[in-house]
């Protein structure tokens, strides 16, 4: 027979994994966004997310809720910078083999896919989704280091020490990646940007 105890915690358990899903489910669409903007490639995208979640879920699910954004982002990161370094080695070894380097997949976009509830005229549409394709256009352009600041602090609203901590770099390092960042897509977006 159960004790009080066991089903406390029992309960305790099952809230948990509730608070996690449900962050892990808030989250997923930025993230996925940034993975993209950073790999240009929808599948390598998605398989970044999951590792990326799969590892906050083993490691770090019994730590305080408030924790998981930046937890989640810093791991994030590091498997982009992976991802990124596996990318560069592979083409290392796909040139010298005499093969072109894998060039970005124009797959769909899911996000994009998603019916816009904002019911904007169509004028307002169309230039709403050409700003959104040259600023990501620009993104893409960014170094990773730049683009990554920039999203982390604009998207997700990160402040600059928790972005530095998701980084694991120093809070001037933030600073000036982000503001690197700003000055590029202004010189790139000009007037496309209202």
């Amino acid at each position: 027979m159960r004790t009080s105890s066991q089903f406390d915690e029992r309960r305790l358990t099952l809230d948990r994994t509730d608070a996690l899903e449900r962050f892990l489910v808030g989250i997923q669409g930025r993230a996925f966004r940034m993975a993209e903007i950073a790999t240009g490639n929808t599948e390598d995208a998605l398989d970044v997310i999951q590792d990326a979640m799969l590892q906050l879920v083993q490691r770090y699910a019994g730590r305080n809720e408030a924790d998981w954004g930046p937890l989640f982002y810093r791991i994030l990161q590091s498997r982009l910078r992976d991802w990124h370094r596996r990318r560069t080695v592979r083409n290392r070894f796909r040139i010298w083999l005499g093969a072109a380097p894998d060039a970005p997949a124009d797959a769909a976009d899911p996000v994009q896919a998603l019916p816009d509830l904002a019911r904007d005229d169509p004028e307002k549409m169309v230039q709403k989704a050409r700003t959104m394709d040259t600023l990501e256009q620009a993104l893409h352009r960014l170094p990773l280091r730049q683009q990554q600041a920039f999203l982390l602090r604009v998207w997700e609203g990160l402040g600059v020490a928790e972005t530095a901590a998701v980084m694991g770099c120093s809070e001037g390092s933030v600073k000036t990646h982000y503001s690197r960042a700003v000055h590029r897509l202004r010189e790139k977006l000009g007037k496309e940007w209202p």
